[in-house]
């Protein structure tokens, strides 16, 4: 594995990786139910990591997985349907973001959103960002607290 890039915009595309690769592999956990280190191992095997945080992968995959029924417990409230009726990738964008929420209080909660919206942009049914937002906006704001007026008066709306 190479070490991440020194830059700040390098070690950011990085962890951008790491969260992709993650979303692929717990997506696949969902559906066919494997061990995070089978998913792991798997995937190390058979992808180039030279350009991800594989550290960040790994904890995501593992974390995920072990914590799921905490996160979606801690979810819930912020949802407007049953678990069930979520997409699975919707659910696996939340179940990452949320645990970044929750776990990394040094990444600033507009990044943990971001990042979740574009897993959802890409990865995601038409209007799943909104969705995505939404929920984990609504979710920071009770277990990080509210947000700051931003410019215009307008607290707590993301760009």
């Amino acid at each position: 594995m190479t070490a991440p890039t020194k830059t700040p915009q390098g070690r950011f595309e990085f962890r951008r990786r790491a969260r992709r690769r993650a979303l692929q592999a717990l997506y696949q956990h969902s559906l066919a139910g494997q061990s995070a280190a089978e998913i792991i191992k798997q995937f190390r095997e058979e992808q180039d990591f030279s350009n991800v945080d594989a550290e960040l992968f790994s904890t995501l995959v593992e974390r995920v997985i072990e914590e799921q029924a905490q996160l979606d417990e801690r979810l819930l409230p912020f949802l407007d349907r049953p678990l069930k009726q979520l997409d699975v990738v919707e659910h696996v964008i939340l179940s990452i973001g949320a645990w970044e929420l929750i776990h990394c209080p040094e990444l600033p909660r507009q990044i943990v959103i971001d990042e979740a919206i574009g897993l959802a942009n890409r990865f995601g049914a038409s209007g799943a960002h909104g969705y995505i937002n939404g929920v984990l906006d609504n979710a920071a704001r009770e277990w990080r607290g509210t947000a700051a007026p931003r410019a215009g008066g307008q607290p707590g709306k993301h760009a």
